[in-house]
């Protein structure tokens, strides 16, 4: 037990408990002076407890009460939980700083805010317990209070009947993902002796092959829903629609993650799969996940649906990370696994920075125009230069390109993935190759989808007659959204300190160090202690790989893919490196252009539109316009229904007006949940029909079913 972090965890449930009952009690303004100051400091409390066990490498744990039948009720702070609770504490405070503005300008007394902060409250106490948990009943009770809790939240702006579906929605597939999750655990406690994580460890080393199978399958489905894999999100779109914008960062940025969570949990940590089958489901479902997220995204106009495909599409990107390292794991490459599940979770990190910018930014566009329509914005850069910045270091950082976070992660993805070279069936290499191309073609839609984004919504000029409400601008504050944006670039800039902090939880789980692979020693690199070849390593401090060893603590600030002996490097990269050669290089060619122009002068004329006199918002490129080729590229897979209304005149050979309407429906509509509502509706059907009135034939129907059950007691 480490008294810091377990003091700073007591105090978080004494301040959420306390923030519930305070918010719950008083009345007028002070329920969000309330919920943001607890809800801060509960925050805070957090990030201390979980740096503590990070930097320390100690777990915390406790007993809270026994329960005859089912064992302890137990709480267990270590190192893959401490990164969960730090992401969720670290996301969680924005969205605190945030709530009190949000509430007084967009809601401004239409609904119970004392509601609103006792739900916030009781969610997150929920969210800590679970990821804290030492016991299957502790966990399952704090999941179903977490699903519960963010349907109400969803709800909690009850304007409109779709909203509500959506909640439903959601809640129905949670619901169906929770009992899946509890036939997986009722699998594995047959044979253990109590319900405590480490009694469920035990028993499911001694599953048998069919048994390791029904958990993994079970959970994955289960914890599937959670995190939005095909084909069980499609929920996800319809409930992010409908959630409130200072709901919506919450719901993407950290729920998300338990379902990553809850699948690492119980499928590595607790039952070990066996062989590689699951990895290989595990890499494919990601894989195919991550081009269907992105594909919608990129041709959707919806801020808010793009950012929620987008999400669908960063959910597949770490479940085939993980999936990788389950495959490499299950044939004996455990360096290679523990470099593909090192970059899973720090995609996952990432994705909750930078999904949380992004769906804040988007909420601040809403409130400022009253549209989240890309067709109908355009122009924001000058009247929201602010939020224009800091929305273009998410698009930047969510698609991948340096020197923000999002490259480290997919870059360490897509190399785990070459590394697919060392397994032996030719098949799983084929696979390995597929997914490595679906998921690089995915890499490069997202790039596409928030050029979109970015260009469509704040260059160019307004398209559409909505009216700048220039009183909410002041209202939001752009603190939360700075604090994420400077998270994007840290992560993206120093790797090599986040990479050794998220092996404490890898190593643990496949038996092998990331860092000794992907951090060598550079800084301290001596001629007794060297890693690498001594010409290798000189080569590289020819080019500056110690550059900073003297004043900066680590190893290094290069990231390397390790080989064999005699090609010891495969690939390399370092973004810290990167990142100050690309600022001398812009600082220095401002220097030349402004010294190049500093003695003329500038002339303004007016601008040339094709001869007309000025450019209209109708003429200008729009949102559908710049997706329209992915659209038509990918036509096979969207496959809408096109409705065309044509007008002619008197002759029939000419036409006034020809409209076509398209009516989109998803692929895992088309592909899943209509063909099962179809033979669902035709076994309704089939059933109605025995319902005659004949009483013959219910004698006939009574009898055969007696035969049936005799015929197969006497086979067992």
């Amino acid at each position: 037990m480490h008294t810091w972090a377990g003091g700073a965890l007591i105090l978080f449930f004494i301040f959420c408990a306390g923030g519930l009952v305070l918010t719950a009690l008083t009345r007028g303004r002070y329920p969000l002076r309330v919920l943001a100051t607890f809800s801060t400091v509960c925050s805070v409390l957090v990030i201390i407890a979980t740096s503590v066990a990070l930097t320390t490498g100690r777990s915390f744990e406790a007993t809270l009460w026994y329960l005859n039948g089912f064992g302890p009720f137990s709480i267990h702070l270590d190192m893959l939980s401490a990164i969960f609770l730090f992401t969720a504490a670290v996301i969680y405070l924005p969205a605190s700083l945030f709530v009190r503005s949000f509430l007084e300008t967009r809601l401004g007394g239409r609904y119970p805010l004392r509601l609103y902060g006792t739900l916030h409250f009781a969610l997150m106490a929920s969210i800590v317990l679970i990821l804290i948990a030492n016991d299957a009943l502790l966990f399952l009770i704090s999941w179903e209070c977490m699903s519960i809790l963010c349907y109400l939240l969803v709800n909690y702006e009850r304007g409109q009947q779709t909203d509500s579906r959506a909640g439903l929605i959601m809640l129905a597939m949670s619901e169906a993902g929770f009992l899946a999750v509890v036939l997986a655990f009722s699998i594995v406690g047959r044979g253990a002796a109590d319900w405590s994580f480490p009694a469920l460890a035990l028993a499911g080393a001694h599953l048998s092959h069919a048994g390791v199978w029904g958990v993994f399958l079970l959970s994955f489905f289960g914890f599937g829903v959670k995190a939005g894999l095909v084909p069980v999100n499609f929920w996800l779109p319809r409930c992010y629609t409908a959630t409130p914008p200072i709901f919506t960062p919450v719901l993407a940025g950290i729920t998300l993650n338990l379902g990553f969570y809850g699948i690492l949990r119980l499928d590595t940590d607790i039952v070990s799969p066996l062989g590689i089958g699951p990895g290989l489901i595990a890499l494919l479902v990601g894989s195919i996940t991550a081009i269907v997220g992105i594909l919608y995204a990129t041709t959707d106009n919806d801020m808010k649906k793009m950012l929620a495909h987008s999400s669908i599409e960063n959910a597949g990107i770490i479940v085939a990370g993980i999936g990788a390292s389950l495959v490499f794991h299950g044939s004996g490459h455990d360096i290679a696994a523990a470099i593909a599940l090192t970059a899973a979770l720090y995609h996952m990190i990432n994705h909750s920075f930078y999904k949380t910018l992004l769906f804040q930014g988007a909420g601040d566009i809403e409130a400022a125009t009253g549209t989240r329509q890309m067709d109908q914005l355009g122009g924001l850069a000058h009247s929201l230069p602010a939020l224009s910045a800091l929305f273009l270091i998410g698009c930047l950082s969510i698609s991948a390109i340096p020197p923000f976070n999002g490259f480290v992660s997919e870059w360490l993805t897509l190399q785990s993935l070459l590394r697919s070279a060392t397994l032996l069936s030719p098949a799983v290499k084929i696979l390995f190759a597929l997914c490595g191309a679906l998921l690089a073609l995915t890499a490069a839609l997202a790039v596409t989808c928030f050029v979109k984004a970015y260009a469509m919504s704040f260059l160019g000029i307004r398209r559409g007659n909505w009216q700048f409400r220039g009183e909410k601008k002041a209202s939001w504050p752009q603190f939360p959204l700075a604090y994420l944006a400077i998270g994007c670039f840290l992560l993206g800039i120093l790797p090599t300190y986040v990479i050794p902090v998220l092996n404490s939880a890898v190593e643990p789980m496949v038996g092998a160090s990331a860092t000794s692979s992907l951090v060598p020693s550079f800084f301290t690199a001596t001629a007794t202690n060297q890693q690498l070849p001594s010409a290798f390593l000189q080569d590289f401090h020819n080019i500056g790989a110690q550059v900073g060893g003297k004043v900066l603590p680590g190893k290094g600030l290069v990231i390397l893919v390790r080989g064999a002996e005699r090609n010891p490097v495969i690939f390399a990269s370092s973004p810290s490196y990167s990142f100050i050669a690309l600022g001398i290089f812009l600082l220095l060619t401002w220097f030349i252009v402004r010294q190049s122009t500093r003695k003329r002068r500038v002339v303004r004329n007016e601008l040339w539109a094709g001869g007309i006199p000025r450019l209209l918002p109708e003429m200008t490129y729009t949102a559908t316009g710049f997706s329209n080729p992915v659209r038509v590229v990918f036509q096979a897979i969207f496959r809408p229904n096109i409705i065309e209304d044509t007008r002619d005149t008197v002759a029939v050979h000419f036409r006034t007006a020809i409209l076509r309407r398209r009516e989109e429906m998803h692929l895992v509509d088309r592909l899943f949940f209509h063909p099962v509502g179809d033979a669902i509706s035709w076994f309704a059907r089939l059933l109605a029909g025995m319902h005659h009135g004949r009483l013959n034939a219910y004698v006939a129907y009574t009898l055969g079913f007696l035969v049936l059950i005799l015929f197969l007691y006497r086979l067992s």
